[in-house]
């Protein structure tokens, strides 16, 4: 990265918040950014998933040869339609496999939701048949009866919700002809098969309604019959309920399974040939995450110390019985994240750090090709502040930041809070332009991690159960008075803003509290009681534990849905929506934007074509980054900088 430049105060050009020029902008953002998948080490290559913007949001397999430093698209070309994503759950996730030796990998297609097969090099040659109603996702071989064992979501029956299960893939069947066995099923919900080292047992997780992942699952095992079904399950962990079962991983030393129980999602790890673990971790007063050895025997975590401050999608392989290679996604504040490979390492003995230099690490693949000056990127500070009931909850606060300009003496920042979607989940540290974007224009953000996120203990997170709509709408309220109290931001211009989970809790915060002066919706709810109806089985009793069971609780689902206090909006608004959304229906932006219009309140509505919930195509995303900071400008009264090929957007009411 570029050393931070030293201008100081006095040779800046004072320019009013809000209309600083910066460079980075919505068309470098998306032109020049991808997402990055964790990396898989095969052979002498390294394999990772890549969401392109520039291709309409598609994902593609690539391979890098790490004799030649080259890779190349395993995926054929865009015009084939090939996609490498799976809609299980709807949201996706575990849509790839590559075989031992990296000479073959399994993913399924987007279009058709068909499981292919892939030498590379060759084209892919579909395993099941098609217009099945089965989608299917976490693929791992069972080398010893030449098949997969994935996770099936069956919709050919075409009731309200689909029935989930696992099941077994032949391989040596003739293009199409693979027929889904299925191994288990009862459960509303799997996940994460795992075939033991020997072949002999299969672990899985599995849950009911209507509970989510990460408030209650079981981890069964059972061992595999002569003919290759499964028999004799039980229940390892989780059978008393409230207790959430994740990661399962056969150790190759001994059988022994492990698995974390209520852990942070960021959690990760990997099992070394000695039965050490590799993982990631993170701690709620330390930003980002570490990585370290644990051994399960004794408790020891031996810190790996490295020049990064995030990692995902960590995985490990052994170039020779004594030495270990990391591959995953690694970042900081200040840099986009990569797919890196680490030296060889040897696993040590535990009594002091391992060492791998930030230069020890080969860059793969960088998830941004954009080169920021560190002069204009906003350092960003964890801060702990008073919510109510005499509790604390956390924020991420980036001021805003320039090579170029300051703010004008006696001026404070316009704000912009963050509310990320899940809505228990939780936003990072890690290097977000998307960010930067605002804070480099002159624009502070506070990114909230409210009670009910991820990361900060399951007590932390168990705040949110009963109270959506209440405990995130007051931590984000409070989030925005503490930084004005204590002089950072401008009271009267503070906004708020969130995606899908994040904008229920934006369009709640201006319903129900007078602390913002404008918020901008993402795919967001309105209507709890639709939800309730109308969404995909994985969330289909998500509110159960935000809200309550309904529609016995149906009086709260009336009372926290912002459509139903709409008379209480008095700020602007816009919103931003994709017409192909399954988990928030668009008539939801529809009828908010219809009853907003018709106070004379300033607002805005944008609906994309082709998106479904969250924007992947570049030209949406541009469109709604740049749409809300022009929103802001107009409600606001600063001219922001637009680029050339920027169209208006449609205020009403302005």
């Amino acid at each position: 990265t570029t050393t931070r430049c030293s201008a100081t105060a006095s040779t800046k050009e004072a320019a009013r918040y809000g209309e600083w020029s910066s460079p980075i902008t919505s068309s470098s953002i998306t032109s020049s950014s991808i997402r990055l998948g964790g990396g898989v080490l095969e052979g002498d290559a390294v394999f990772w998933v890549e969401g392109r913007p520039a291709e309409k949001g598609r994902q593609v397999m690539v391979k890098y040869d790490l004799g030649s430093g080259i890779s190349t698209d395993v995926t054929p070309e865009e015009a084939s339609g090939f996609n490498v994503r799976t809609r299980v759950h709807e949201y996706g996730g575990g849509a790839s496999l590559v075989a031992p030796g990296g000479e073959t990998i399994y993913f399924v297609n987007f279009s058709d939701q068909r499981l292919y097969r892939q030498d590379i090099g060759a084209e892919p040659v579909a395993l099941v048949a098609a217009d099945t109603g089965l989608r299917f996702a976490d693929m791992v071989l069972d080398t010893t009866r030449n098949r997969l064992v994935c996770v099936v979501e069956d919709h050919s029956a075409k009731a309200k919700e689909p029935v989930n299960y696992l099941a077994a893939i032949p391989l040596g069947c003739p293009e199409g002809a693979a027929v889904p066995e299925k191994l288990t099923g009862g459960h509303d919900f799997y996940a994460s098969p795992r075939v033991s080292p020997d072949g002999r047992q299969l672990a899985w997780i599995a849950w009911d309604h209507p509970s989510m992942p990460w408030d209650s699952t079981r981890l069964y095992t059972a061992d595999f019959t002569a003919d290759g079904h499964v028999e004799n399950a039980q229940v390892i962990h989780g059978a008393e309920g409230d207790i959430s079962v994740v990661h399962p991983l056969w150790s190759p030393v001994g059988g022994k399974l492990y698995f974390i129980s209520d852990a942070s999602s960021g959690c990760e790890y990997q099992c070394l040939p000695d039965g050490r673990l590799v993982c990631s971790f993170s701690n709620a007063s330390e930003s980002g995450t570490r990585l370290g050895i644990l051994d399960p025997t004794t408790g020891l975590l031996t810190p790996i110390e490295t020049g990064y401050t995030h990692f995902g999608g960590v995985s490990i392989s052994c170039p020779t019985p004594d030495t270990f290679q990391i591959t995953a996604v690694v970042g900081s504040s200040v840099a986009p994240s990569a797919i890196c490979v680490s030296p060889p390492l040897a696993p040590g003995d535990g009594k002091s750090p391992i060492q791998v230099p930030e230069d020890g690490w080969k860059v793969l693949k960088r998830s941004s090709s954009s080169e920021v000056d560190e002069a204009y990127l906003s350092v960003p500070q964890a801060i702990e502040y008073p919510t109510e009931r005499g509790l604390t909850a956390w924020m991420i606060y980036y001021p805003p930041t320039s090579k170029d300009f300051q703010g004008p003496e006696g001026e404070r920042p316009p704000l912009l809070v963050k509310t990320h979607g899940g809505p228990t989940g939780a936003t990072s540290t890690a290097y977000n332009l998307s960010i930067q974007y605002w804070t480099s224009r002159g624009v502070a953000v506070a990114d909230v991690n409210y009670g009910g996120s991820t990361g900060y203990g399951r007590e932390y997170r168990d705040r949110l159960k009963g109270n959506w709509g209440i405990v995130d709408v007051e931590d984000s309220c409070n989030a925005a008075k503490y930084l004005a109290d204590i002089g950072q931001v401008d009271a009267k211009r503070c906004a708020i803003s969130g995606g899908s989970a994040g904008g229920y809790t934006t369009l709640a915060a201006l319903a129900f509290k007078d602390t913002f002066n404008a918020g901008a919706s993402h795919y967001g709810v309105a209507n709890l009681e639709m939800l309730a109806g109308d969404t995909h089985k994985f969330e289909s009793r998500y509110l159960d534990s935000l809200v309550g069971p309904y529609p016995e609780e149906k009086v709260k689902y009336q009372e926290r849905a912002p459509i139903n206090s709409v008379d209480t909006i008095t700020c602007p608004l816009a919103q931003f929506q994709g017409l192909e959304d399954k988990i928030v229906p668009p008539n939801q932006a529809e009828v908010m934007y219809a009853a907003v219009k018709s106070k004379g309140i300033p607002t805005a509505l944008v609906m994309f074509e082709g998106e479904q919930h969250g924007f992947r195509q570049a030209e949406n995303i541009r469109r709604a980054l740049d749409g809300e900071m022009y929103f802001y400008g107009k409600v606001f009264g600063f001219e922001a900088k637009m680029p050339d090929d920027f169209v208006p957007l449609e205020i009403e009411n302005l």
